[in-house]
């Protein structure tokens, strides 16, 4: 799952229930012998193998490393060994990572350094200069949207030519994308982006660029940047911006996609998990959770001679942390032929939280207002029903763009799965039913170093495995579908409408 600073709920409403909500359409299946196959020590085994994979490369999985690379190269080996036909579908995409952080000084008058960070994919750089204002920056802050500063090449006075200069702008209005373009455009040498300033936007905030910029780009919280903005008006200010990246427009990174041998070719079941890691860790919970999870379903679906009715595609996506890419690239690649074929997508990203909550992506929408495309009801009401058998609650968790099952109900496949829980924070009344720790994080490692082998809840492994596998299983298996004619795929349907990246760091 995505970066560190996230303003999107997890669970926009949380009600815990023993109770079904919604009433699957499919088979009931029977999946014990899936699911007693299905074993933590199995999935235990895939993470540990990527720990060691991590621990080699430097300490990272990410997408256009050497680490995602020998990551592939397992599960493909894992899948083919096992009796899965394996294609490797091989993208590019905007690769990034910062080198050192970055440091904002005040050279003139004399100050401390300023506490910021380096906006994803700043290109490197070390520059002195004077601070100049954007035309639009607006002190204090007003009503939402506040400030457009930034957004049009008319909010910047054009730079000196005969010395090094820096543009000043407030966060609002517009990509931060946008205006670190419009800044170059104009002739800055580096640009600041301060917070705007109103209620949950002052703190210091990390943006990304999206894509490779020309010029260093660094942040400042709302009270830093608004007081450089005060000084720097009332008189000369020279800052000095340093930063040091690796960017690469046109790194290389894979899908790998994985059919059961048998099933219906024409009802095609999708089950992921991203395989990649950020840049800043081995990525065990995030995720290699559902990375080991899926892997070992296939390897037990496989050993147990399991006769699918439809056929499972496995597929382990490159490039989510770098905002869903791998899943995008895959959908967008569909032939109108293929894309009518698939039926259902589950999707499996963290499944293994320290301080975890059994979340249940909300299909029909009635508990966080945003529903899936038709048939993601009944997906939810398959996982609902299932742990409500079990004496186990659930949560309900929106579709808020934020994993790779947004590129499917984007184009109307309807889709479900689980998930442990990111940066959020446990409640008082989810630590009463689940246990664990009220007012501290879901997992506390979340896009950090630490998220390595020890970032586990054997527990949640457990639990979630088995509700995936149970998932799999009877959707692999049904006879019955999602709809009121009891077939497994809609007719023709117009897309979803496509979900906002709600991963790294926001766009504005």
């Amino acid at each position: 799952m995505h970066k560190r600073i996230i303003a999107v709920p997890l669970a926009a409403a949380l009600v815990v229930t023993l109770a079904p909500q919604q009433a699957s359409a499919v088979d009931e299946i029977s999946t014990r012998k899936l699911r007693d196959a299905v074993t933590v020590a199995g999935i235990l085994g895939h993470e540990r193998v990527l720990q060691r994979i991590a621990n080699q490369n430097d300490g990272t999985r990410a997408s256009g490393t050497p680490g995602f690379a020998a990551g592939a190269a397992y599960v493909s080996g894992v899948l083919k060994q096992a009796g899965y036909r394996v294609t490797e579908q091989k993208f590019t995409f905007p690769f990034y990572r910062e080198l050192a952080p970055a440091r904002l000084t005040r050279v003139s008058p004399a100050g401390p350094a300023y506490e910021t960070v380096t906006y994803d994919y700043s290109a490197s750089g070390d520059v002195t200069g004077r601070v100049v204002p954007a035309l639009n920056n607006v002190l204090p802050p007003t009503a939402e949207p506040s400030s457009t500063a930034g957004c049009a090449a008319s909010d910047f006075a054009p730079a000196s030519a005969s010395a090094p200069e820096i543009a000043l702008i407030q966060r609002g209005g517009c990509d931060f994308a946008v205006k670190a373009a419009n800044a170059a455009a104009a002739g800055y040498d580096a640009a600041i982006i301060f917070n705007e300033g109103q209620e949950g936007r002052t703190e210091l905030f990390q943006g990304t660029l999206g894509g490779p910029a020309a010029i260093p780009v660094v942040g400042l919280s709302f009270a830093d940047g608004s007081a450089l903005d005060a000084a720097a008006s009332a008189g000369s200010v020279t800052v000095r911006v340093q930063t040091s990246t690796q960017v690469d427009a046109n790194a290389v990174t894979s899908n790998i996609i994985a059919d059961s041998p048998g099933g219906d070719a024409d009802r095609v079941l999708v089950v992921g998990a991203h395989l990649d890691s950020v840049v800043a860790g081995p990525g065990i919970n995030d995720n290699g959770s559902g990375t080991a999870t899926n892997l070992e379903i296939a390897v037990q679906l496989a050993k147990l001679k399991v006769k699918p009715r439809q056929k499972v595609r496995f597929a382990f996506w490159g490039a989510e942390e770098s905002g869903l890419l791998g899943s995008e690239h895959y959908v967008a690649n569909l032939s109108d032929a293929e894309l009518a074929k698939i039926f259902a997508n589950l999707n499996f990203d963290m499944v293994g939280s320290p301080n975890y909550v059994r979340f249940v992506y909300d299909g029909d929408g009635s508990d966080t207002g945003a529903s899936g495309p038709a048939g993601s009801e009944q997906i939810e009401g398959l996982f609902t029903e299932y742990f409500a058998d079990q004496g186990l609650a659930t949560d309900p968790t929106a579709f808020d763009g934020r994993s790779d099952y947004g590129p499917f109900i984007e184009v109307g496949i309807p889709a479900g799965g689980l998930f442990s829980g990111a940066e959020g924070e446990k409640t008082a009344e989810q630590a009463t039913v689940y246990g664990g720790t009220a007012g501290a994080p879901y997992d506390a490692c979340y896009h950090q170093a630490c998220d390595d082998i020890n970032n586990l809840s054997t527990k949640a492994l457990a639990e979630l495995g088995d509700g995936a596998a149970h998932a799999v299983l009877t959707l692999a298996l049904t006879r019955s579908g999602f709809y009121p004619d009891g077939s497994l795929r809609a007719a023709a349907r117009a897309a979803a409408p496509k979900l906002p990246y709600q991963g790294d760091h926001l766009a504005r």
